[in-house]
């Protein structure tokens, strides 16, 4: 059997150092990433699955938002330093991958295929998990580290006023993305008899 694709899988880990030293462009990585989002699946092939990628002080930006925004949700002083530590971390990183879900496609699934109206909103978000997955793992493949954060619903309204979002774009998750300036830890894994059935 062909490993190639577990071998990049093996490279996607989370990565919390991140920096700008780069030698891919925002084109590039951009290219990249919509690639990566166009060819994920999602149910129907409704194409459900939406992203901003943003670059530079725009990828600070939203970074600002959710280190302004915490700062009424922490107990106490020392929290929000802790806070803030952990936000530097991801600004300073080269971009920000924002993700969302197109609810208005969900709506019209909801509408046409009255049978399996219930279930168009988790298919979503099953869609919207693979292709998070295929980014970050193209990232990884050239050597760019990632991790994904999740800071909706705290931050949706600032977010879409502050990058003329479209109202039926739901923010779900955000991607900071950049050069790997610390490796991540050994991975640990449950067993696989705890995990897996194989049935001949």
């Amino acid at each position: 059997m062909k490993t190639q694709l577990l071998d990049l899988m093996e490279q996607r880990r989370t990565i919390y150092a991140l920096g700008e030293n780069v030698s891919q462009t925002p084109d590039e990585i951009s290219s990249v990433i919509e690639g990566a989002v166009k060819q994920s699946p999602t149910s129907f092939n409704n194409q459900s699955i939406r992203a901003a990628v943003l670059f530079g002080k725009n990828s600070d930006k939203v970074w600002d938002i959710v280190e302004k925004r915490l700062e009424s949700e922490v107990p106490n002083a020392d929290a929000y330093k802790k806070t803030q530590e952990k936000i530097a971390s991801f600004r300073a990183g080269f971009g920000t991958v924002l993700y969302f879900i197109d609810t208005s496609v969900i709506a019209q699934n909801e509408k046409d295929f009255a049978l399996y109206a219930d279930n168009f909103r988790v298919w979503a978000e099953q869609g919207l998990g693979g292709a998070q997955q295929s980014v970050w793992t193209a990232l990884a493949e050239n050597g760019i580290g990632a991790s994904l954060q999740h800071y909706n619903p705290l931050i949706d309204v600032e977010i879409r006023n502050a990058f003329n979002i479209p109202e039926n774009w739901e923010l779900r998750a955000q991607m900071p993305f950049g050069s790997i300036e610390a490796v991540a830890g050994d991975k640990d894994f449950m067993s696989d008899d705890d995990r897996f059935l194989v049935i001949k």
